[in-house]
């Protein structure tokens, strides 16, 4: 990898992650932000959004930006957990096993249309989303330092797809859309990438001790007690709202608590405003509570509509 770039103007790493990624996802600056907030906190991201839309081409540029490695795995249904996890080759000029680590040891890791694969494969992404480790044949071994999912899953009514148990949907920090630019954006894109593809421009800028740095920096993020309870307010409210099966549970919240110190200092800022809550909201809460109904009109965007009405019956803390 090659050295990085060494910043000139002081900022934040935040806002020159922000600029670069920019250039890639043209039009798109609150899914930049949602990748940065889950960076920051230490999370993964789930994006789910129909093909073409940019979301390989954005983890690429993360990745690229920080001097990181690089991993893409596409899932298919024919994947089995040790073509993600690696496995144990034996070796007879030496009598002994040898491990063999597979894709998933890598800074960030792009897991493509992970609902593709059978929940056997799925599942074995677990321990890697939980703890940045894996085990495999009584042996545990870690993953790089930091490690960074960017998942992605097409909409559940497309064909040949395997829903994502509530399990492994709970261990990603947020879920976010992408979704089709705008015609001026597009005419934009089509114009950027004439002379070639913009990720191609990319020069890093930062590497992983500072991202390392960024998290530490996260946990001394201030949450005045008013800003707090409101988070509590929005989690409780999905437990007793009749519309809600299933409301977010203590892992949820506590994912909601670092995800809205993560977003005060992506904002450049070292305490949490009620506004980071409320925008954080429906990307950390709609994948993890089950809404009453049945087939697509029961998922992600129908929690996300009722957690918006949800918000607008609670009262902001000035």
């Amino acid at each position: 990898m090659n050295s990085p770039t060494a910043s000139t103007s002081g900022a934040p790493l935040a806002d020159r992650l922000r600029s670069q990624l920019a250039r890639v996802l043209l039009g798109k600056p609150d899914v930049i932000d949602a990748l940065l907030t889950a960076l920051f906190a230490g999370g993964h991201v789930l994006l789910e959004d129909v093909p073409g839309v940019g979301k390989t081409m954005v983890a690429r540029a993360l990745a690229r930006s920080l001097d990181l490695s690089f991993h893409r795995i596409q899932f298919t249904s024919d994947l089995l957990p040790a073509d993600l996890l690696g496995v144990s080759v034996f070796r007879p000029d030496k009598g002994d096993f040898e491990w063999k680590p597979g894709p998933i040891f890598a800074h960030v890791l792009l897991a493509d249309e992970l609902n593709r694969t059978p929940p056997r494969t799925q599942s074995s992404l677990l321990e890697a989303l939980e703890d940045a480790r894996v085990s495999v044949d009584g042996a545990v071994h870690p993953l790089p330092s930091p490690f960074f999912v960017v998942a992605t899953q097409n909409p559940t009514e497309f064909a040949g797809t395997y829903p994502l148990p509530e399990s492994e949907l709970d261990r990603f920090l947020l879920c976010t859309t992408i979704g089709h630019p705008d015609r001026d954006t597009e005419r934009r894109i089509v114009e950027a990438h004439r002379a070639g593809a913009p990720i191609d421009t990319l020069q890093p800028i930062a590497g992983a001790a500072e991202v390392l740095a960024e998290r530490a920096a996260v946990q001394r993020v201030r949450m005045e007690a008013s800003v707090l309870e409101y988070l509590l307010d929005i989690v409780a409210a999905t437990r007793r709202d009749g519309r809600i099966r299933l409301g977010a549970s203590p892992r949820a919240t506590i994912a909601f608590e670092r995800a809205a110190r993560a977003r005060a200092r992506v904002r450049g800022r070292d305490f949490v405003v009620p506004e980071d809550v409320k925008e954080l909201a429906v990307p950390v809460l709609a994948h993890r509570i089950v809404v009453s109904g049945a087939g697509a009109e029961a998922g992600r965007p129908h929690a996300a509509r009722v957690l918006g009405e949800l918000l607008e019956r609670l009262h902001v803390p000035a």
